[in-house]
């Protein structure tokens, strides 16, 4: 037996509400990605609210630098 939970799922991340308001250069993308990597890789994998602040901050900084790029590609 299955449960439908489709109804009661909200993504993380839904562009038509949460679009990019702030995109950094480039440089400062990278730098805090790489800061952003190397500050979880600690992290407790046993931990889960340790593996939900990495999730987090890792997908929030991956959206920069991608946002980044896209920028820089449009120059």
């Amino acid at each position: 037996m299955s449960v439908d939970t489709s109804a009661a799922h909200q993504p993380l991340y839904d562009p038509a509400i949460d679009g990019d308001a702030y995109v950094p250069p480039l440089d400062t993308a990278i730098r805090l990605a790489r800061k952003a990597l190397t500050d979880k890789a600690t992290a407790n994998i046993h931990d889960h609210t340790e593996m939900l602040k990495a999730a987090v901050t890792l997908e929030l900084h991956l959206r920069a630098l991608v946002a980044a790029f896209d920028k820089e590609a449009s120059r």
